[in-house]
């Protein structure tokens, strides 16, 4: 009654008076705001004494009746009016595509004609839930009125929707309807082909968007990076940078990040150390790249300084920095700063779930932690099969097979299948315990349960197991009847084994297969010296290492490692690159020359 009174007072001015009303009908609960509505609603049309005046956008954006707007519209003789609230109305609903189409349909029954505007709203709702049935139904649509061939709005927007979808030859199909294009409808086809795996349909499509004379932008050179970082092709990368420079295309922090990204996965860090640092503006996902790029290519020690780099300038690392950071600590042996990263991540009170629990249980793994690894893994509330695979590989590497068994048999119990990674690492725990039928029946589970099929690796494991049991005919039986041809971790297993169970017959046999496929390296000859020596045959031992000198063969020197401070010192057999090597030799001296007296009195 209280609004009715104050709407009263002020009759003179009743259009002013209505959008006050509409706007105290949209405050409050959700319940209360279609209640007001509706009571207003009745007032005006029992008086008549003005026109229904078009609800305003917060009301029709915390409305969830729709029928009851569709039932408003119904009664408005205005049809542009009634167009723009339609419009305002489905670009409110935030993609919902079910409320987005019956509001559509709704429109057509009642004789509204949609326009270039509420088609693609229409069809972003449907992008956003992947609803490709009701998107194609409005497709149907705008094919009718003519919409997808004159309004290059409308055609780039049904691009996307067969994009999101996963249907590229129709996104396809659309953009070659019409010669009807923009720098968008090209990026977006683009786009669908990177998203979808069709990295070099989309490399092409670029090139084919060049011959159109049609000048990509940021988005584009973006976009057309990350497909050439997927394929890998740094001839094709340099390529790409010519163009960006050549035709000035603005390099943007996004351009300059993607091109970081590109180098790195192409292999050229140096490429992508100078584009960061010539960057103007950096965020932190432009150390992200740097970071986790130099962490995939192997370049740990680099991925750490240039993170020690990122913290001296303060800037604050998001969880894609800590788990490049985890991968490199992981690879490099550094469990005090691994240590540090955690309590890091407990002090933001950032979830250790997924993506970063898995690193930290990697990480713990690697560095000789494994019953910290096991507590973090305990101690996360969402596990998925890498979480599963980190622990059992981590467990298994550590000879604890039992366990790393255990928390396998826990997979189909909460629904998490393993993968073929999964695998590998309980048929290393098998092998490392000696657990050749338990070994035999995870094998053929693999196929015959989990329908995975059996990789290389898989049978390297197998011929490990049975070599290191002593079951070398077993060994010799299963790489017979491989489906694929031995690789060198296959004989290399073999060779092992012949080494452990002193088979020199055999492992000369097995050496001239592995050295087929490898030839320039040193494994083979180790191996195989290594089982002369322990057979009293000096003499083939020698002549084994004269034939690896004239081949120019070095054997790889041991390396240790050792963690201070946070810094990991590297030592190589007979290496004097540290800075203080002649003062740790003579240290090394004086401790041998100890022994020597020690062992003299002891005698």
């Amino acid at each position: 009654m209280f609004m009715l009174i104050c709407m009263s007072s002020y009759w003179a001015t009743t259009n002013y008076v209505n959008s006050q009303a509409f706007r105290v009908a949209a405050g409050g609960t959700k319940t209360d705001n279609i209640k007001n509505l509706r009571q207003i609603h009745a007032f005006i049309l029992k008086t008549a004494s003005f026109p229904l005046p078009p609800p305003t956008l917060e009301l029709i954006s915390s409305s969830r009746n729709l029928g009851y707007l569709c039932f408003i519209l119904k009664h408005l003789e205005n049809q542009d009016l009634g167009l723009d609230i339609c419009n305002d109305i489905v670009r409110s609903l935030n993609g919902n595509s079910l409320r987005a189409v019956v509001l559509f349909r709704e429109m057509l029954v009642n004789g509204f004609r949609p326009d270039n505007y509420t088609v693609p709203y229409v069809l972003k709702a449907c992008s956003k839930s992947q609803a490709l049935r009701e998107g194609v139904q409005v497709q149907a649509y705008a094919v009718k009125t003519g919409l997808v061939l004159s309004n290059v709005y409308v055609k780039n927007t049904l691009i996307r929707l067969y994009s999101v979808c996963g249907s590229v030859s129709y996104a396809r199909k659309v953009f070659e309807e019409s010669s009807l294009r923009d720098v968008v409808s090209w990026t977006t086809l683009i786009q669908c082909y990177v998203k979808n795996g069709f990295a070099r349909e989309a490399i092409l499509t670029f090139f084919e968007m060049c011959d159109a004379k049609m000048k990509a932008d940021e988005m584009t050179a973006v976009i057309v990076l990350s497909a050439c970082s997927k394929l890998g092709d740094l001839k094709l990368g340099r390529k790409l940078h010519d163009y960006i420079l050549d035709n000035r295309v603005p390099s943007d922090v996004y351009v300059g990040n993607a091109l970081v990204d590109m180098y790195l996965k192409c292999g050229d860090a140096n490429s992508a150390r100078k584009i960061f640092d010539e960057m103007p503006v950096r965020n932190v996902v432009s150390w992200n790249s740097l970071i986790s790029g130099l962490a995939n290519q192997g370049e740990f020690k680099d991925a750490m300084d240039m993170f020690r780099k990122m913290q001296s300038i303060g800037v604050e690392p998001d969880d894609f920095t800590l788990v490049g950071v985890l991968n490199s600590c992981a690879n490099l042996g550094l469990l005090e700063l691994g240590k540090w990263v955690h309590a890091y991540i407990d002090r933001k009170q950032i979830e250790a779930d997924r993506f970063i629990g898995n690193a930290l249980v990697d990480m713990y793994a690697k560095c000789g932690a494994i019953d910290q690894a096991f507590k973090v893994f305990r101690g996360m509330k969402c596990r998925d099969v890498y979480s599963y695979t980190a622990i059992i590989i981590g467990l298994a590497m550590h000879g604890e097979a039992k366990r790393a068994l255990s928390i396998f048999s826990d997979m189909p119990r909460r629904g998490i299948k393993p993968d073929e990674v999964t695998f590998i690492g309980v048929l290393t725990a098998c092998s490392h315990a000696g657990l050749v039928v338990e070994g035999k029946r995870y094998f053929k589970d693999m196929s015959c349960v989990y329908n995975l099929r059996p990789q290389t690796e898989h049978y390297g494991c197998m011929v490990d197991l049975f070599g290191r049991a002593g079951l070398i005919e077993e060994a010799q039986e299963l790489i017979e009847n491989m489906p694929m041809e031995p690789d060198a971790y296959i004989w290399g297993a073999l060779l092992g084994a012949c080494r452990i169970h002193g088979c020199v017959e055999l492992g000369e046999d097995v050496m001239k297969k592995l050295l087929k496929v490898e030839p320039e390296r040193d494994g083979a000859y180790v191996l195989m010296s290594n089982i002369y020596s322990s057979a009293n045959k000096w003499r083939d031992a020698v002549k084994l290492r004269k034939e690896m000198k004239g081949k120019n063969i070095k054997k790889t020197p041991g390396c240790s490692s050792i963690e201070l401070d946070g810094v990991v010192y590297e030592f190589r057999k007979g290496g004097k690159s540290h800075p203080r090597s002649k003062e740790i030799y003579k240290l090394l001296e004086e401790i041998m020359s100890h022994i020597k007296n020690f062992n003299n009195l002891a005698q």
